[in-house]
């Protein structure tokens, strides 16, 4: 009886190490990049959500410049923004469409198609899978592609060009989308555009877009709107804003698909006046929505701000190096334990320790050496 309790007993050690082991090493984190010499595409490492430790990158799938990436729902297919100059003779850049194989992180092309104008810099993915959403810098346009069931890109969709210019004559002579997605709700999608300082709102309905009956709303002039993060409770919407290195926090209201302005704050510590060479990067909100973090190039930081529920105003709590140059996108893991930072000008992807109860930073110590890095995207 003893020698069976024994064996069973290590047996089931055994299987609770193998499924510890399985469990700490099943978050892929994906970099998206601008190749160069020194990158081919998007490449792939391993998290240990107990740790922290990163796995050495591996390149994942050879693709030209995918500077940024998003995953589908169910976590089977990633798209890739291409930020080519021509897309099979158009002047265009591309979107392409993956699916992951979970064990080897490696990514399969399914096919690629055009974004519909130059410069694509941002996709995401609609809640039902269904429908993706591409924003092009350079064209200054957004369009929406069906997805099919396999995960390729389908033949469905619109296309819709924006028109304006704003107060900065160097920066925003004309639109340039730079963000597009959903609400939580899946009835609207929103697109940041640049160049004309809106957030453009569009109802969604079988993967077509339709300008909202409240059409926009804008941050202050010269701002730039650039990227945007909801709540997680849907009620407000943070818009990071390029030039002005500001935060703007929309109160959204998800029946009508209205922004009504909350305020506009710094992304820079208190003390630090923005400067020429000064430009924010990425906005996200804690899984647990305590927190938002921004990346701010030139400043070469994070910032931490605290997130008041009631309100959705944000306290600053702390501003910390990204640990390399012109930070760019960031991603935090789905535990919430780890922030990791991609910065395009030294070449590496700096990983940081989550604080639960304040929010803050901590560098770990950890770092990556991969070409040119633009986005990360975790997948459990």
């Amino acid at each position: 009886m003893k020698s069976s309790f024994c064996v069973k007993f290590a047996c089931a050690v055994a299987i609770f190490t193998l499924a510890a082991t399985a469990s700490a090493e099943s978050i892929l984190v994906y970099f998206g990049t601008y190749t160069n010499a020194l990158s081919r595409g998007i490449y792939v490492s391993r998290l240990d959500a107990d740790t922290g430790r990163l796995s050495a990158p591996e390149l994942a799938a050879e693709t030209p410049s995918p500077c940024f990436i998003n995953v589908s729902p169910d976590e089977k297919f990633l798209y890739a923004a291409n930020s080519v100059k021509t897309f099979n003779g158009e002047n265009a850049g591309a979107v392409s469409a993956f699916a992951i194989d979970k064990v080897s992180g490696k990514l399969k092309l399914l096919n690629e198609k055009s974004s519909g104008g130059g410069g694509p810099c941002h996709v995401s993915v609609d809640a039902t899978g269904k429908t993706l959403f591409a924003a092009n810098y350079g064209g200054g346009s957004v369009k929406s592609i069906s997805l099919n069931k396999d995960g390729s890109l389908g033949d469905g969709g619109n296309f819709f060009q924006f028109h304006g210019h704003s107060v900065n004559t160097n920066r925003q002579a004309g639109p340039h989308a730079h963000f597009m997605t959903t609400d939580p709700s899946n009835r609207f999608t929103l697109a940041c555009d640049l160049g004309t300082d809106k957030v453009m709102v569009y109802k969604l309905t079988d993967g077509i877009l339709t300008p909202n009956d409240l059409p926009f709303a804008t941050v202050p002039p010269g701002s730039g709107a650039r990227h945007l993060a909801f709540s997680r409770d849907g009620k407000f919407a943070h818009v990071i804003n390029e030039i002005g290195c500001t935060i703007t926090t929309f109160a959204w209201d998800s029946n009508k698909g209205k922004l009504d302005l909350v305020e506009t704050i710094s992304a820079l510590p208190p003390g630090v006046a923005v400067q020429n060479s000064f430009t924010a990067a990425e906005i996200l909100v804690s899984p647990n929505g305590k927190y938002v973090y921004t990346t701010i190039r030139g400043h070469d930081s994070v910032s931490v701000f605290a997130v008041d529920a009631h309100n959705g105003k944000l306290t600053f709590v702390q501003n910390i190096s990204a640990g390399g140059k012109v930070p760019r996108g960031l991603g935090i893991d789905p535990t919430g334990r780890w922030l990791i930072t991609a910065n395009q000008k030294s070449d590496n992807a700096v990983e940081f320790a989550i604080d639960a109860l304040t929010g803050k930073l901590s560098p770990t110590g950890q770092e990556l050496k991969i070409g040119a890095p633009v986005d990360v995207k975790f997948v459990q």
